[in-house]
């Protein structure tokens, strides 16, 4: 496996593009509950495909971004994983 280093969690970067916008001002601008935003900026849960539209729309981005930042935390926290009972799969002969 690839060496992977700790990519930012989402709601890390969404703190950044948010810069001191309230959690109750980006609740309303997006359609979600303030604990729902709340929990992605503390790491607490991801971005969903939904979430992700609704961020392309508000910031200008794309939903591909925040998904390959998702995509990208969840492959590191699975790789930091123990995988021990995993084998190899092999074709058997007919």
């Amino acid at each position: 496996m690839n060496i992977m280093f700790n990519p930012p969690h989402p709601g890390e970067v969404l703190r950044e593009y948010l810069d001191g916008v309230s959690v109750t001002n980006t609740a309303n601008a997006l359609g979600v509950t303030r604990t729902n935003i709340s929990r992605i900026l503390n790491g607490h849960t991801g971005i969903s495909a939904d979430m992700a539209i609704r961020l392309s729309m508000a910031l200008d981005t794309s939903p591909e971004f925040w998904l390959n930042l998702q995509n990208q935390y969840d492959l590191w926290a699975a790789s930091q994983q123990q995988h021990d009972n995993v084998q190899k799969i092999f074709a058997q002969p007919a």
